[in-house]
């Protein structure tokens, strides 16, 4: 891989990292306000539910950034994004207006980073995706 490749790649896996490691931070920081806001969403099982998903978090995140099981954390942190995408983003519940917008865009982010976390857990590489621009 040369030099660019590999400072670009680095670059990707460090901000997918935060992602996971800024909110695990948040949520410890204030545990009570997240479980109250699993709650609104009739969840059972909030503080194991809530403890699992701080470690996840936390070690996926830790994970992607230094490379450690790539694939499989990818996979992991790709089905805790789809979760958390339905059931604590749940946009078709709500009336129009402000916070169905706000969730119907939490949603659409959170489907566009599962699929860079699909990609890496698929184990591609930018080249075995060419494949996409010759079918334009």
């Amino acid at each position: 891989m040369n030099p660019a490749r590999t400072l670009v790649t680095l670059a990707g896996r460090l901000l997918l990292g935060l992602y996971f490691i800024f909110p695990a931070v948040m949520k410890i920081s204030n545990f009570s306000g997240t479980s109250e806001y699993m709650a609104s969403h009739g969840m059972a099982l909030i503080p194991f539910l809530l403890v699992l998903t701080i470690a996840v978090q936390l070690a996926g995140g830790l994970s992607l950034i230094v490379g450690y099981r790539l694939q499989i954390v990818a996979f992991l942190l790709a089905g805790l994004v789809l979760a958390i995408s339905i059931v604590l983003h749940d946009f078709w519940t709500l009336d129009e207006g402000l916070q169905r917008a706000h969730e119907t865009q939490n949603f659409v982010k959170n489907m566009g980073i599962m699929a860079g976390l699909l990609i890496l857990a698929g184990g591609h590489t930018p080249n075995e995706l060419q494949f996409l621009n010759r079918s334009r």
